[in-house]
């Protein structure tokens, strides 16, 4: 079973929701927080993103950073911007743009749960983020935003939320990416925890450093080296539960600066000898299997620099590959990125950058036409079903296989332990 706990939630006061709210620390540059909390001083991005408020020179993994988040949750707390209910409560949130609604269960769930693996995951993380997770946590004493975790084939759960959505709500608001949010405090308490005990496993959609990280901070409490609360809170850590089917997955293009000396002629030829190319005029291919690709046909930068065209590799390419590999991320990387472009690392080498969400073909075109990539890559967007069958393996897929989307926003209910 899934161990669900209420708790008590620092969360805005209802007038200030709106302003709270923010963009989750990890979409957003420090420049983009700066401009994004200007004029708005209960903005949580001041938690989140604290350096906005330090020189520029401010190193964003420096003491200073998880000093100064700390001091500005207190403020927010001393100011009544933000409050903290006096009960431990669920509730529920929802989401919803263009037509698309979905909402899930905000909760606490058990490190225990993810160390055993009920918890599944489907994606690596990077120690160097894990730390700065680590640090915020144990900094401001709390965790700050939650993960984002779907489960399968609970019919039960969404009645339950369906039910607590016909009360009168905390938060009703539209943020300024068009996405409206509304949450609720929970009246089915008991059933909730109910719900979870028959379910064996739930997964993390969005929120593996978080997760990872709140799980050494336990450790760390746990063997002493940071200081403990009362009872058992820093074990437990704030996701939000939505029905997999409800959860919609976006593309997760590539760009990479250079063609590693190729000619964009011959590095066509390499593509052929590994399947099809064909000009297209789609910006985005239509079905799995296939990348639709932007290459620079000039040296100069300027408009229409690129070309598009479509490229599937063949059956004799794919053949022998198991789930993971057969992704479209994982074949791109492996027949192209790796031993034609010398991406061996796309965690960490400079020369590839990935374009989530919306932003779409008009932005690989902007960075191929104004000669900040040589080569863009248009992917077809990884499906919930090719991520539950990963995590059911106990594999992991290639880095910026996902974007879900809409974004949880930050400040809506914070965990402390």
């Amino acid at each position: 079973m899934i161990k669900v706990h209420p708790f008590a939630a620092i969360r805005p006061a209802p007038s200030r929701a709106a302003e709270v709210a923010c963009e989750p620390y990890d979409v957003v540059t420090t420049k983009e927080a700066r401009a994004l909390a200007e004029g708005k001083p209960g903005s949580f991005l001041r938690v989140v993103r604290s350096e906005l408020e330090l020189p520029d020179s401010t190193d964003p993994y420096s003491a200073a950073v998880y000093e100064r988040a700390r001091a500005n949750l207190e403020s927010l707390l001393a100011q009544g911007i933000l409050i903290q209910d006096a009960q431990p409560s669920f509730y529920v949130y929802r989401l919803s743009v263009g037509g698309r609604r979905q909402a899930g269960l905000v909760a606490c769930v058990d490190v225990d749960d993810y160390r055993s693996a009920r918890i599944r995951i489907h994606e690596k993380t990077r120690p160097d983020k894990e730390d700065d997770r680590v640090r915020h946590m144990l900094g401001t004493r709390t965790h700050a935003e939650p993960v984002l975790l779907a489960v399968r084939d609970a019919p039960a759960f969404a009645s339950l939320l369906a039910a607590d959505m016909n009360e009168r709500p905390l938060y009703h608001f539209v943020a300024r990416d068009g996405v409206t949010h509304t949450l609720w405090h929970a009246k089915h308490q008991a059933e909730y925890t109910d719900a979870f005990r028959e379910t064996p496993v739930v997964y993390v959609a969005d929120g593996h450093h978080r997760s990872a990280g709140a799980d050494r901070t336990a450790r760390e409490v746990d063997e002493g080296r940071a200081p403990r609360g009362q009872g058992e809170e820093h074990r437990r850590f704030p996701a939000v539960i939505l029905p997999a089917e409800q959860l919609v997955i976006l593309p997760y293009h590539r760009l990479v600066k250079d063609l590693m000396g190729l000619t964009p002629s011959a590095f066509l030829d390499r593509l052929r000898a590994m399947g099809s190319v064909t000009p297209t005029t789609a910006q985005e291919p239509e079905s799995r299997g296939a990348v639709c690709i932007y290459l620079a046909q000039q040296a100069e930068p300027g408009p229409s620099r690129g070309i598009w065209y479509q490229w599937r590799p063949s059956p004799a390419a794919l053949e022998g590959r198991d789930a993971v590999a057969r992704l479209d991320v994982s074949v791109l990387q492996d027949l192209v990125l790796g031993p034609t472009l010398g991406i061996k690392d796309p965690r960490r080498d400079a020369r590839i950058a990935f374009v989530g969400g919306s932003a779409g073909p008009a932005e690989l075109m902007r960075q191929v036409d104004s000669g900040e990539a040589a080569v863009a890559f248009s992917m077809f967007a990884t499906g919930m079903d090719e991520l539950l069958a990963v995590a059911d393996a106990n594999q992991i897929m290639p880095p910026k296989s996902t974007w879900f989307d809409p974004k949880l926003r930050s400040g809506l209910f914070v965990h402390r332990f």
